[in-house]
């Protein structure tokens, strides 16, 4: 992917902390307030380009986006490995945790996904090179910044990928309208890896048939589903609940 633009102050704020490189820096002319401050003087001591510019200027490189007053140019971000997600739970001696989406085609959702899975200790989250949201200025905007902070693997084929964790430990739960078990009743812990489907056609068939377990969230109202963002906190979270919480 190309070098693109990342706008808001809390992504370029969370791009900054992580040393990641930035071409260049576009603040909007005129008196600052607040954080735009503390991401300049950070800017400056990195020696990184600032710009002033108008709020025309500002909206073109947003793309539409809300850019807070600030907007960074920054290099292609770099996609992870499977291999990479599975160092970072064995260096933090945890069962692997993994977050798979199956065709996410939001940006918005798959922001939203990035940030919960990245404040619930997940380790990792695949998404698939077709058909699918890859990384870009609104999924930024939409993770705070998270995108920076969370491994992300991009594979050509879900099925194979699935079949390689299983192969390495992990037990694969599917979330399914037609779960077997409610995932508040279904065993999270260990080594697993969650699977959230597409916003409209949910899992597909190949993924749904190599889940280990395909659990369902209740749906006591008129409309059948969930947001998959939404669908993803309550999953990723009963993860976190079962590991840490019922313990206690």
């Amino acid at each position: 992917m190309d070098d693109q633009y990342v706008a808001g102050r809390n992504p370029v704020l969370e791009i900054l902390k992580t040393g990641k490189e930035i071409e260049k820096l576009y603040i909007l002319k005129g008196e600052l307030h607040g954080s735009i401050n503390k991401i300049i003087g950070i800017a400056k001591d990195r020696n990184i380009q600032i710009q002033e510019v108008d709020k025309k200027r500002l909206e073109q490189l947003s793309e539409g986006n809300i850019h807070q007053g600030v907007v960074a140019l920054v290099g292609s971000y770099e996609y992870a490995t499977i291999d990479d997600i599975l160092k970072r739970a064995k260096d933090r001696n945890q069962p692997p945790f993994i977050v798979i989406l199956d065709e996410i085609e939001d940006p918005h959702n798959l922001g939203a996904i990035i940030r919960t899975a990245e404040c619930a200790g997940v380790h990792g989250v695949v998404i698939t090179k077709r058909r699918s949201s890859l990384v870009n200025q609104t999924v930024y905007k939409s993770s705070a910044g998270a995108v920076e902070h969370m491994l992300i693997a991009k594979v050509n084929n879900l099925t194979n990928t699935i079949r390689e964790l299983k192969d390495k430990g992990l037990w694969i739960y599917g979330a399914d309208m037609d779960g077997e078990n409610f995932h508040f009743n279904t065993s999270l812990e260990g080594a697993i890896a969650l699977i959230i489907g597409n916003e409209g056609k949910g899992l597909s068939r190949l993924v749904k048939e190599n889940c280990d377990v395909i659990v369902k969230i209740p749906m006591l109202g008129q409309i059948s589903s969930l947001n998959a963002s939404n669908a993803a906190a309550i999953l990723i979270y009963e993860v976190v609940r079962q590991k840490y919480v019922q313990k206690k």
